[in-house]
């Protein structure tokens, strides 16, 4: 059987978020945040780097860690690095562009924005200053956060912000709780928050010169922060900013308001008339065939990502969440289609991604390559770590598994070429004796049935499968008073 690849596409003991995936030669970086396994907040760990040639996303190599975050003068203060990008310069050059923040986001909207060099796309960066102004000042206008860049023909543009409602509430400007906590978030001054025009808030576009650092054109809005009225109204920008050029046309991809999806605008301009396009991909499927957030598929939360072309195809990179938190979030990817009039349809999460087409149903895989796991109620994340119990992808040393499995539990898999299957194995540990039934539709389609005994230790459990030869999902659905635990699947 050929090599192919499901996702999370790292190793399932890395978490690498906030994708921006980049072309750079015949391979693709994948740049972003790192989190810790089973990390205490957001971004724990040093910039770590993953490649794939571009003609096979079967092989992704590690290029180990390209830069520290106590390179970063501000890392006592802040030591912690956000959501990054990279961008080639005028001089063939690689800058990396990056934000700091103490715990839980504290500090992280206080700015400047970062710049470390490279000669090469994923080797040692180093620090190299500051965005500032030419007399030397730090560039801080708007709120400078989770900056995306681009190379424009020549021009570097560095696109930023974030968004919240609070300048939406009538009077706001009068009342002190609000401008206090935008003082206090923000890091800025009464007289700022109440007179920069149109909000400190929203999207935000800076030019930068040749030397990557300073301002060449004063930072703008590229979409208004009051959407009210406007084809964003539904969708507003959250955060997340990335743009990409295609054609003669320019795709800001951003994270809406509802913190769960990753949408598009466009333009014919890099700096204004954005267009709301829609929702590229949800990590609960909110929204795909009108599914309604009370019916997520999964725990949502934060996303940040991106869309690439590779070879010839177009993918969205997008990230999930584990162990519970916002804290521990794995790199995801689908293929998306740019119609021939530039839009891009809703595209659903599954588990195989980048693969050349579904997985082959035969052999082992882990149990935690599940695209849905739900019990009716999943929650959506909130820069914190629940303590109630719901299903998740989590691990024990270095056993991976999906955990607090309990009744009516639905595990889904997306999507499976079956031909000549005969059984089908799982390995569980379980608490109470329960039935684990397997389908191959959500009208629950039964194909296999395994009584569950309890089991301390990893056990196996193999039922005959009856399914016909051909392409569908996977669905498990647990019934029982106690818990289970689910390592693995396999078929045979």
């Amino acid at each position: 059987m050929k090599k192919q690849i499901f996702n999370p596409f790292l190793p399932l003991n890395e978490y690498i978020p906030d994708g921006e995936p980049h072309v750079f030669g015949n391979r693709v970086y994948l740049y972003g945040s790192h989190d810790k396994e089973g990390g205490e907040t957001f971004c724990m760990l040093d910039y770590t780097v993953y490649s794939a040639p571009i003609d096979d996303l079967t092989n992704w190599r590690c290029e180990g860690v390209i830069y520290k975050a106590c390179q970063d003068p501000e890392y006592k203060n802040r030591p912690y690095m956000y959501a990054p990008d990279v961008v080639r310069g005028n001089d063939g050059r690689y800058y990396l562009y990056y934000c700091m923040s103490g715990a839980y986001g504290k500090g992280g909207y206080f700015g400047p924005i970062s710049v470390a060099v490279c000669d090469t796309p994923a080797g040692k960066y180093e620090f190299l200053g500051y965005v500032h102004y030419p007399d030397g000042r730090p560039m801080k206008k708007f709120v400078c956060f989770d900056p995306g860049v681009i190379n424009d023909n020549g021009i570097i543009r560095i696109y930023y912000g974030t968004q919240m409602d609070y300048e939406q509430k009538s009077n706001w400007q009068n009342d002190t709780n609000i401008v206090e906590k935008e003082m206090e978030m923000f890091n800025k001054s009464r007289e700022e928050i109440l007179t920069t025009e149109g909000s400190v808030m929203g999207p935000c576009m800076v030019v930068v010169d040749d030397d990557m650092l300073t301002v060449k054109e004063e930072p703008k809005h590229i979409i208004p922060y009051d959407t009210r009225g406007t084809s964003f109204e539904e969708h507003p920008f959250f955060e997340a900013s990335s743009m990409r050029k295609i054609g003669n046309m320019y795709y800001f991809v951003y994270s809406s308001k509802q913190n769960h999806e990753l949408c598009y605008a466009t333009s014919k301009y890099p700096d204004r008339d954005f267009i709301f396009g829609g929702s590229i991909v949800s990590n609960g499927d909110v929204g795909f065939n009108g599914r309604e957030e009370k019916n997520r598929l999964n725990m949502t939360g934060t996303t940040h990502g991106s869309i690439e072309n590779i070879n010839g195809q177009w993918y969205v990179f997008y990230h999930r969440l584990t162990h519970k938190s916002d804290y521990s979030r794995q790199a995801c990817a689908e293929k998306i289609t740019l119609e021939n009039d530039g839009s891009i349809k809703q595209v659903e999460i599954t588990s195989c991604g980048l693969n050349n087409g579904p997985l082959i149903a035969k052999g082992e895989y882990p149990a935690v390559i599940a695209c849905n796991i739900t019990n009716g109620d999943m929650p959506h994340g909130c820069n914190s770590i629940y303590t109630d119990s719901f299903p998740n992808v989590t691990n024990r040393g270095e056993d991976h598994f999906i955990g607090e499995i309990s009744n009516e539990t639905l595990i889904g898999y997306k999507y499976f070429y079956f031909d000549d299957v005969k059984k089908l194995s799982v390995m569980i540990k379980a608490t109470d004796n329960g039935t684990l039934i397997a389908y191959s539709d959500m009208k629950k389609t039964e194909i296999a049935r395994f009584d569950i005994s309890p089991a301390s230790d990893w056990t196996k459990f193999t039922e005959d499968i009856s399914i016909e030869k051909g392409i569908y999902p996977l669905y498990f659905v647990y019934k029982g008073t106690g818990m289970i635990e689910l390592k693995t699947i396999s078929f045979s």
